[in-house]
């Protein structure tokens, strides 16, 4: 059945992929009539999101914002598609490293580098950076659960000289580079909501406090990585800029939690310049406790 799923919608997918942008944000205009007014997509999860972390916006403030994310989640939905015939000289006018010398500067330090980022604005064409880059490059997911289009992703990722790992590889693969002398960047998206146990991390984002992925911080203390925050602009449809932000060089110096701290603040300075941009639908605040005064 999942093989059934994915030859019947592959095709789609690819014929999608080759339309002109104009007319790709054609079809993103009528998906989100469907999306937001017809189908109502998680409107309940978004509304939940928005008023639990701006309790101080009015009804119709929320509704502006609601509208706006809906038409960004579409825009994106269909730029991911279009990643995968989209040629590396379009990603790159799309997707503008405005200080592509900080990064050649964490490399010759000789170490490897982490690069934390959340679900804002386009983290899919974030693989613009191993355009720039002379290390290995890794991004850290979730497997697909269908495998067809597990290994689609894979593939297009590989098109860009980008190797995705996932969360169980990833501790075993980056301790072998090490291990080798080879180094690596190696891309998070650490704004998820982690399984709950004893041992969270229990953290404030947007006024709220939930548990938080550490995985990033663990990683880079363990093996005295260079740590760094990749904060993402969207200009206009289509078009990004990204700035490489040094978090730290030395991440064992830093108390415990601290860096997801700081790399937290940076993803609320961004959702609080253009809140529609984050990615409202996923149910990072499901666990949630009220934050202190």
């Amino acid at each position: 059945m999942q093989f059934l799923v994915y030859i019947l919608v592959y095709p789609l997918l690819w014929f999608i992929s080759i339309l002109p942008f104009r007319v790709l944000y054609f079809l993103s205009d009528l998906f989100y009539v469907l999306l937001y007014y017809i189908i109502g997509y998680r409107k309940k999860v978004v509304s939940k999101n928005l008023a639990l972390v701006f309790p101080k916006k009015s009804k119709k403030e929320i509704k502006t914002i609601e509208k706006a994310f809906y038409k960004h989640l579409c825009d994106m939905f269909l730029e991911m598609v279009k990643t995968m015939s989209i040629s590396n000289t379009e990603l790159n006018k799309r997707f503008d490293i405005v200080n592509v010398e900080e990064l050649k500067r964490l490399e010759s330090l000789n170490k490897s580098v982490i690069i934390m980022f959340g679900h804002y604005a386009s983290w899919e064409w974030a693989i613009e950076l191993q355009n720039h880059i002379n290390f290995e490059g890794y991004a850290v997911y979730k497997k697909l659960a269908n495998p067809y289009f597990d290994r689609l992703v894979r593939n297009i990722r590989s098109k860009f000289k980008t190797t995705l790992i996932s969360t169980k590889e990833t501790i075993n693969t980056i301790n072998e580079n090490e291990n080798k002398g080879v180094k690596s960047v190696i891309a998070f998206l650490s704004d998820q909501s982690p399984r709950l146990s004893k041992e969270v991390y229990w953290g404030e984002f947007m006024g709220v406090k939930v548990p938080c992925f550490t995985g990033a911080e663990r990683l880079a203390k363990k093996l005295d990585l260079n740590i760094a925050f990749l904060k993402v602009k969207k200009l206009r449809r289509g078009f990004y800029q990204a700035e490489v932000v040094t978090l730290a060089e030395h991440p064992k110096d830093y108390p415990d939690y601290k860096l997801t701290d700081i790399f937290l603040r940076e993803v609320e300075k961004q959702i609080h310049e253009a809140p529609e941009y984050y990615f409202w639908t996923h149910k990072r605040w499901k666990h949630h406790k009220k934050a202190p005064e």
